[in-house]
């Protein structure tokens, strides 16, 4: 049996619409293979996020637009795999503080980890140091071109535990922006998946 370093986990949930950014995952995998030497897994891995199984899981990824209301079983699991040293990555597909995903996922997050556990990341936070170098979250172009929200988000949020990030949080909607073909990343001037690599890096402890 094959041996990775590295392979990608989506979680499903029983609410929203975690179905999301399809061409996402194999965009990010491919730049894992080009710029790393990691042993890559290209297929992405769907999990629920009840299945004790995501507890191995090196990352996983969460994402929708719709209302977030985890089943006890989902938020055990949740709060074990964050607690116990794992990384999820949670993006915001509606990139708006407001909107419906926003508001649930956020007090889904109060009520596992306390209200004040989600807070800002720091621009000079390791996680844009961790291979690529980024003066702070790049900008998507959802944010700029006026659909939505018509909001620059100038931060992400995280959950720390013991000092390490286990949930990073973003309102950018990162999985739209590398929703595309892997092969047209050619007619970028910058590829714009490498803060994808970042993010990656950082999680399995660069």
């Amino acid at each position: 049996m094959a041996t990775y370093d590295f392979y990608f986990t989506r979680l499903t949930y029983e609410s929203g619409d975690w179905d999301v950014d399809q061409r996402m995952p194999s965009n990010v995998l491919n730049s894992l293979v080009e710029y790393t030497t990691l042993r890559v897994d290209t297929a992405e891995r769907i999990v629920a996020l009840s299945d004790p199984k995501m507890l191995e899981a090196p990352f996983c990824y969460l994402a929708g637009h719709k209302l977030v209301q985890f089943t006890p079983g989902e938020r055990r699991n949740f709060e074990r795999y964050v607690k116990g040293g794992g990384f999820v990555f949670v993006d915001d597909c509606n990139h708006d503080i407001d909107g419906l995903f926003a508001k649930s996922f956020e007090a889904e997050m109060a009520r596992i980890f306390g209200p004040k556990a989600l807070h800002k990341v720091p621009n000079d936070h390791r996680l844009y140091s961790a291979f690529f170098h980024f003066d702070g979250p790049p900008n998507t172009a959802v944010e700029l071109n006026g659909w939505g929200d018509d909001l620059v988000h100038e931060y992400l949020r995280a959950i720390e535990v013991n000092g390490r990030i286990g949930m990073l949080y973003s309102n950018k909607d990162y999985g739209c922006e590398w929703d595309y073909d892997f092969r047209n990343k050619r007619w970028l001037a910058v590829d714009n998946t490498r803060f994808a690599v970042n993010i990656i890096q950082y999680a399995l402890g660069a």
